[in-house]
């Protein structure tokens, strides 16, 4: 036993050393760093064109007469007569000559184009009171009174934007014009939207930089790189709340330019600045935030011509804005629809958010549903967010209780007042009583930091307290994050007191205040009114109803029937000749080319299977136009498919591929054939010499006109019928919500002829006459085994259709083909199911009549396989 203890006194002390001379060399490592920091300060690197200014900190605001150094180009340092002058603000923190180099070779031929690093970045000095972009305005308007410059064009990024607009709400008679190139603006669209979050996390970015920078012997060297304690401060000083006061304010011409896909300014942003100042114009590039260190030729370009054109006196002012753009200017914030963040951007934003919560997990909670409450992030993507920083925070705390906490016990003093035995009936206290503490603690904040340390304190199982965590983060973040989408900002001063109340009464409180958020404060603006009456007309309409609840009296019958014939797929037989009748999974192909005596009728196709690959596919597609002497646009669709879903129309090579990496399953390929469509329903009773149309179709693709006015969104809001699917609409055609159409010009705002895809029906009776009745007949004879289904039809002139000609058929479908002429509008809903059942009825007496002649309908067996297989 004795030798035993010695071994174990033996390794204590090895290990205690070995930690002694790590710390030490750590130690002496850190002063080397700071002593070489100290005899070799770094000097910034000053290019040979550079030259040197030095500001007076009076001109910034400060009480001495100190200098500050700025380095900076200019294409004409000795220019007599003032031209033009173009200054460059760059962000942060890539200082002007690598943001610039690239674009500065454009504007020279038109003026004089000078550049300047701010104080803190690039050659300029290093050590500043202050680094906001406020201050930075101030510095750069010393900075042109140093060089006798009374005016300016200014072209500022990312954060030089925010320094442009302190300079123009400081100086505006001296800024002719301004170019915002992917530049921050309103607080409520940079990162999580609300200055105290981002204040946090700037907080947390800026304490890390500083121990990297005082804690890691770096020798320097970390000095050197642009992310570093500058470029934190820059962030963290920056208030970004007072420039949506100055951009509803700004008198001057602007130029807003933007990359599609930037990551760090979302496009949403920069559309909020263009409705601000109505003056503004907008173009959007491909590309991300880093797109004016290779600016496109066509961005060059448009920044000349916009500042010639505000030289030559044709830039347009706050005054000369027009009315519509002058009124939308005057909208609040909350009155106006973002596209959520996607991609990157989505990415960058949650990864903040959940990083947040390490800081303080409700107000990251009510931040983020603010977030989803303005449209930047989507409630999911919210909760997801902050749930995982939550969790991740709680298994941190209890990992810090069991591997920190616990050891610590061991040692005086605190073992002299916490005994192990105490701590060990404790424990079996709460592992019993566990599940209920820490869900009661995340409803209560304060409790949750010693109630998970102390659970990895005592030294209860992980897994199970994992679990616990997840759960009690699943019940309250959703919640919170809910409430604050409901809410608003409001939650920010309320939140403690919600906490105070019972579960029920704070779930009767969210209802009370979703009826407030969804029904009666949408009411006060003219989308919100808008909306919610296409809400209320899809509710009172059955044409729009889902139809797990408007087929349920149809089954019922179809039930019915079953039992009346004694067969429950009895309907299947049919059609002997279309796999299980064409009740679900069948091949539209294989449908098309049984139609032996329509073959001038059919729109031309072909199959791609889907085992090929994506090359053979195309090389397909691209021989089937070829041969086929069409051009685009063509119909893409899956060979087995329902009620519209995956049929695109296809206008390029590009969309081809797209569509194709996404798709899985065999496809036709079809030709596309434009003009009027109809859906026709024929059946003919087995051994009868004449089939019957059950039903005729008029299906109207709606397309909408612009007035000159009113963006699209407006447009569909404003057209009765197109209002009723409002959101689907809207998500379609998001990428064009926000454009004005041209007076007169004809937006199709349908491509397919599917009711639920937005395509208005209409009963079509009238078109019917006995020629065509006659050739549909025939066609449908010549297809042997089918007996009962709708055809899809195109054709460009109804006189010639009637006639029985020039038309096309894109599609047949089987058994459960709808009379969709039921869905004309305002068709009483008893009649709406007298004709369905009444058209299940035929499919059983076919079917029926089928099975009798030897015909074998599928089994419920194999029905059930298709289904869900």
């Amino acid at each position: 036993m004795m030798a035993t203890s010695n071994q174990h006194t033996k390794r204590g002390l090895r290990g205690k050393k070995k930690w002694q001379l790590v710390f030490a060399s750590y130690g002496l490592l850190l002063a080397i760093s700071y002593l070489v920091q100290f005899l070799f300060p770094i000097v910034p690197e000053r290019l040979s064109e550079q030259l040197l200014v030095k500001v007076p900190q009076k001109d910034v605001g400060a009480a001495t007469n100190n200098f500050v150094t700025i380095a900076y180009t200019d294409s004409h340092p000795l220019a007599h007569k003032e031209p033009p002058v173009i200054l460059l603000l760059h962000g942060s923190p890539i200082a002007a000559h690598p943001t610039f180099k690239n674009l500065k070779a454009h504007l020279t031929p038109i003026g004089r184009v000078i550049a300047p690093d701010m104080p803190g970045f690039g050659a300029s000095v290093q050590s500043i009171p202050e680094y906001s972009i406020e201050a930075h305005a101030d510095y750069m308007l010393g900075f042109i009174d140093r060089l006798k410059i009374s005016k300016v064009h200014i072209v500022a990024y990312s954060m030089g934007g925010g320094v442009a607009l302190h300079m123009v709400q400081k100086a505006p008679n001296r800024i002719q014009s301004l170019v915002m190139l992917s530049s921050i603006g309103v607080q409520e669209l940079e990162l999580l939207g609300n200055y105290h979050l981002n204040h946090a996390l700037h907080s947390v970015q800026l304490a890390a930089l500083w121990l990297i920078d005082k804690f890691v012997p770096h020798m320097g060297l970390f000095n050197r790189l642009p992310v570093n304690v500058n470029y934190a401060r820059n962030f963290y000083d920056t208030d970004q709340r007072p420039l949506r006061n100055i951009l509803s304010n700004l008198q001057a011409p602007t130029l807003i330019l933007q990359g599609r896909n930037d990551a760090m300014v979302p496009l949403a942003a920069a559309k909020e600045h263009h409705r601000l100042v109505p003056q503004s114009e907008i173009i959007v590039y491909d590309g991300g935030h880093m797109l004016v260190l290779s600016p496109p030729p066509k961005m060059a370009r448009d920044i000349v011509n916009f500042i010639i054109n505000v030289e030559s006196g044709e830039g347009i002012t706050r005054q000369m804005a027009t009315p519509y753009r002058t009124k939308q200017a005057q909208k609040p914030f909350d009155d106006v629809s973002f596209i959520n963040a996607q991609g990157l951007s989505l990415i960058i934003i949650m990864v903040l958010i959940a990083l947040a919560t390490l800081i303080s997990e409700d107000l990251t909670c009510i931040g983020a549903g603010l977030l989803a409450a303005n449209g930047t992030i989507g409630f999911i993507p919210a909760v997801v967010a902050s749930f995982s920083g939550i969790f991740l925070g709680d298994i941190l705390l209890f990992l810090a209780g069991k591997y920190l906490g616990r050891p610590a016990l061991r040692h005086a003093p605190l073992r002299w007042i916490v005994k192990e035995t105490d701590l060990d009936q404790t424990a079996q206290w709460f592992a019993a009583r566990g599940p209920a503490i820490i869900i009661a603690s995340r409803f209560l904040p304060g409790s949750r930091l010693p109630t998970y340390f102390g659970a990895g304190l005592l030294d209860v199982g992980f897994w199970l307290f994992t679990i616990y965590f997840a759960i009690a983060a699943a019940l309250w973040t959703p919640l919170l994050v809910g409430l604050a989408t409901l809410i608003g900002s409001q939650l920010f001063i309320y939140y403690q007191h919600f906490e105070r109340y019972a579960l029920v009464v704070l779930v009767g409180t969210i209802a009370v205040l979703w009826v407030m958020i969804k029904l009666i404060m949408p009411a006060f603006t003219f989308r919100g009114r808008r909306l919610l009456i296409s809400s209320l007309r899809r509710k009172i309409r059955w044409e729009f109803w889902s139809p797990f609840i408007f087929y349920i009296p149809v089954v019922l019958y179809v039930l019915y029937l079953a039992i009346r014939h004694r067969h429950l797929t009895l309907f299947t037989a049919a059609n002997p000749s279309i796999p299980a009748g064409g009740f679900i999974g069948e091949s539209k192909s294989r449908i098309l080319d049984q139609l032996h005596w329509g073959r001038q009728f059919i729109a031309r196709y072909r199959l791609i299977s889907g085992n090929l690959s994506l090359k053979t596919k195309l090389s397909q597609i691209k021989a089937f136009i070829d041969e086929n002497a069409l051009s685009f646009p063509v119909v893409l669709k899956p060979d087995s498919g329902q009620r519209g879903k995956w049929v695109a129309i296809i206008k390029s090579h590009q969309e081809v591929a797209t569509y194709l990496s996404k798709a899985e399953h065999s496809v036709i390929v079809q030709e596309y054939v434009d003009g009027m469509e109809f859906g026709i329903f024929y059946y003919r009773y087995p051994g009868s010499h004449t089939g019957q149309i059950f039903s005729v179709t008029d299906k109207r693709l709606i397309s909408l006109k612009g007035d000159g006015l009113n963006t699209l969104e407006n447009l569909i809001l404003l057209d009765e019928r197109a209002m009723c699917m409002a959101r689907y609409h809207f998500d379609k055609h998001r990428q064009r919500l926000h454009r004005v159409p041209a007076k007169g010009e004809q937006i199709k705002l349908v491509e397919v002829g599917t009711h639920c895809r937005g395509a208005l029906f209409l009963n079509g009776s009238h078109v019917m006459t006995p020629k065509l009745h006659a050739v549909i007949d025939h066609i449908c004879k010549g297809f042997k085994g089918f007996y009962f289904g709708r055809f899809d039809i195109r054709t460009p002139d109804i006189k010639s259709f009637q006639d029985g000609q020039n038309f096309k058929i894109v599609e047949l479908n089987g058994v459960t083909s709808e009379a969709t002429h039921i869905y004309h509008p305002g068709t009483p809903i008893w009649k709406a199911y007298g004709v369905l059942m009444n058209q299940w009825k035929i499919a059983f007496e076919i079917g029926a009549m089928n099975t009798k002649n030897g015909m074998r309908a599928t089994s419920a067996q194999q029905l059930w396989k298709l289904l869900f297989n």
